[in-house]
């Protein structure tokens, strides 16, 4: 395995003649857990689907231990936010978190019960879909994730709108997660302490603003921070 696992060189991305983004270049390095932080709008999600090969960039390329990331997208996995997911449809957690692991037959982090089990769910794996809170929902979208073969897991929007302990929760599982070498990339409203919890912060605004640790991204950008942006309840 390389030593960086995914690197982003000068991205562009424009759609119906407008910019999302310029220029953006990252490398992610394994078993980090970072924050993309920005606006609605900064172009998080646009990045995130660049980086999993989803999406084409108008300029610059993705690469993914040193190949086109569209020749190795099984490596990168893309957890979506929460609103993207018909959560009416009549299945189990359980079911649902077998939806992650068809796209190979061999599971990610753990297999299904166990995925079930780190997030928290065993004893709600019979429940269906429509009958979970918000957080239930973001704990059932991470264990599909996590029975997924993956070295890089993007997560979009994980924390919007649930409860603060969820939130929590979910913090110290991607952690655990990046502990046990795992690269994540977690894109977020947040600007408050939960920075802390990261080890690595990228500010984005259509172009990278500043990269460092929280630390060093509370010195730099100081009063541009606003602590009203962040995940609410």
């Amino acid at each position: 395995m390389g030593s960086a696992p995914l690197v982003a060189e000068s991205l562009s991305a424009a759609f119906d003649n407008r910019v999302v983004l310029q220029d953006v270049s990252l490398t992610l390095q394994p078993g980090t857990l970072t924050a993309l932080v920005g606006a609605n709008g900064a172009g998080k999600s646009t990045l995130l689907h660049l980086l999993q090969g989803q999406l084409s960039p108008t300029g610059g390329q993705v690469l993914c231990d040193g190949v086109p990331v569209q020749m190795c997208r099984d490596q990168v996995v893309l957890m979506p936010q929460r609103g993207r997911i018909d959560w009416s449809f009549p299945i189990t957690v359980r079911e649902f978190v077998d939806l992650g692991s068809v796209r190979s037959r061999s599971y990610g982090c753990c297999d299904r019960d166990a995925a079930l089990q780190r997030v928290g769910l065993t004893a709600l794996a019979g429940r269906r879909l429509d009958a979970l809170s918000g957080g239930q929902q973001q704990r059932a979208l991470l264990a599909r994730a996590l029975v997924q073969p993956s070295r890089v897991l993007l997560l979009d929007e994980p924390c919007a709108a649930i409860d603060p302990p969820s939130r929590a929760q979910l913090l110290q599982l991607m952690r655990q997660l990046a502990d046990a070498g795992q690269t994540l990339l977690v894109s977020s409203h947040d600007w408050g302490s939960a920075l802390d919890q990261y080890d690595r912060v990228i500010v984005l605004d259509g172009r990278v603003l500043a990269d460092g640790s929280p630390d060093q991204i509370r010195h730099r950008l100081g009063d541009q921070l606003d602590p009203g942006a962040h995940c609410h309840d």
